[in-house]
């Protein structure tokens, strides 16, 4: 996951491509500023807004990782639970997959009214929405440890605390980590989605202003903010991942 060379090229080479294409377009259709405006004037705006922008993507990002921080532990928490007792899993697991049936987006205004306009009830958001994938993820990856491996650890006689922390969690850390990055992904969605129903500060917010007042490239360039920090987590959580599976392949043998 190292950002080696080529990899920054082929980066570069992409966001210039996908640049001309869009400048390409404004061109051929004649699209008003208003509708789409040119690359080169949302990069103007991205600068001379930098403080305005700035000021507001610091809010967004603090409710993004809050979010994905609480939700990730709660996730792991309860993926550990379920996976270690019965009784739990048959209890709990069917309550995690009817929560599901309930869109996460549909339940931010009602957080909104019960936890206010403030960071509290986006972070909750991001919360939710990063929560299920990392449960689900961890808790596959818990039970689906090779059998051999569990049957050998009872032979042996084993604590199950032992066969926990020495064959289960260093073979589950990969699925663990693939939840974190999906959460990666997903825990900004849900500030934003947050900071759309309600709020009085955040990149959503801007983007909602600005497009009330017909401000496309100002939107367009907190966007821009918003996805080159969801590609940033994105690629840091990728690296975590690879530094924690090493260490568990370690700790496992």
């Amino acid at each position: 996951m190292t950002l080696s060379f080529p990899k920054l090229v082929n980066t570069l080479i992409t966001v210039l491509a996908f640049g001309f294409l869009w400048q390409l377009i404004v061109w051929v259709t004649g699209a008003p500023s208003f509708i789409l405006p040119p690359p080169g004037d949302v990069l103007s705006t991205l600068w001379t807004s930098r403080a305005l922008i700035s000021e507001h993507a610091v809010i967004t990002f603090a409710e993004v990782l809050a979010g994905m921080a609480i939700g990730t532990a709660l996730g792991a928490a309860t993926a550990l639970s379920i996976a270690s007792s019965p009784i739990l899993r048959r209890s709990f697991e069917p309550v995690m997959v009817v929560t599901q049936a309930i869109p996460v987006f549909a339940l931010a205004p009602i957080l909104t009214l019960w936890l206010g306009y403030g960071m509290a009830s986006k972070i909750f958001m991001a919360v939710l929405i990063t929560y299920f994938p990392v449960a689900s993820t961890f808790f596959d990856g818990l039970i689906h440890t090779d059998r051999g491996l569990m049957d050998l650890s009872r032979t042996m006689g084993a604590s199950r605390w032992r066969t926990l922390t020495r064959i289960q969690l260093p073979s589950a850390v990969p699925s663990l980590m693939s939840g974190v990055r999906l959460a990666a992904v997903y825990a900004p969605i849900g500030a934003i989605i947050g900071e759309w129903v309600g709020a009085s500060k955040g990149l959503g917010y801007l983007m909602l202003l600005a497009n009330g007042r017909v401000k496309i490239d100002l939107m367009f360039a907190a966007l821009f903010v918003l996805a080159a920090f969801t590609l940033l987590l994105h690629w840091l959580t990728g690296l975590v991942a690879v530094r924690m599976t090493q260490r568990a392949r370690g700790l496992g043998q």
